[in-house]
């Protein structure tokens, strides 16, 4: 049973409006990785505020708040970045073959010195000690929590007309070594943001022919792995 003071915690569940809820698949639909679209207007500070408010509000095992927010203006900090993707995309490049790796490298995959704002967002594990709830049975749990801040960074962004770009092509050790970032910190995910004028209808890579969205229907299983 609930405390008197837990009780005094909770309040009743509301409904959103209908026109909150439309607004919430909208940005949900509409949120696309942009690459090339970025405006080169500084982003305001309370924006960024909100924005990092959003990404700090998001659920985490144990409430063990895992994620560090490292900003990036500096343009010598982002030509550095930019050169550590650029020698991890040309490995990726030779991954592929024939017609793909063609596609592959007519693709613009980072937005890095475009983007007037970057944010390394990581992971770190220490952070809830060594035992977390929620935690003791799959280690990787911070990590997935790390990324539901992202996707709630994300969300806001659209809703705030601001483009979000996830560079995930480079070498661990570069950005570790071009940002300073602690070897028992995880480097999550390296991100542009920027005003954009313009978005993409569907995302870029089903536009451009690299893979296209799969059925729901073959995704949903029911009771039992394959079942539907």
């Amino acid at each position: 049973m609930p405390t008197d003071e837990q009780k005094q915690a909770l309040r009743p569940v509301c409904k959103f409006s209908q026109d909150e809820v439309d607004a919430v698949y909208r940005a949900i639909h509409e949120r696309r990785d942009v690459r090339d679209q970025f405006l080169p207007d500084p982003l305001p500070a309370d924006l960024i505020e909100r924005l990092l408010g959003a990404a700090h509000a998001a659920p985490s095992v144990g409430f063990m708040q895992p994620w560090n927010f490292t900003l990036v203006t500096d343009a010598a900090t982002k030509e550095r970045t930019w050169e550590a993707f650029s020698r991890a995309n040309a490995e990726a490049a030779d991954m592929f073959k024939g017609e793909k790796q063609a596609l592959y490298r007519s693709l613009k995959l980072e937005g890095i010195r475009k983007a007037p704002l970057s944010i390394c967002v990581t992971c770190d594990p220490t952070r809830g000690g060594d035992v977390v709830l929620g935690r003791t049975h799959n280690p990787r749990m911070d990590v997935y929590s790390t990324v539901c801040a992202v996707q709630n960074l994300w969300l806001a962004a659209r809703a705030e007309g601001i483009g979000v770009g996830w560079v995930s092509i480079f070498h661990d050790a570069d950005i570790r070594d071009i940002l300073g970032i602690p070897d028992h910190i995880e480097i999550v995910a390296w991100l542009c943001l920027g005003r954009v004028d313009m978005l993409y209808q569907e995302p870029e890579l089903a536009v451009k022919g690299w893979r296209q969205r799969l059925p729901i229907e073959e995704l949903v299983f029911r009771d039992r792995w394959g079942r539907s």
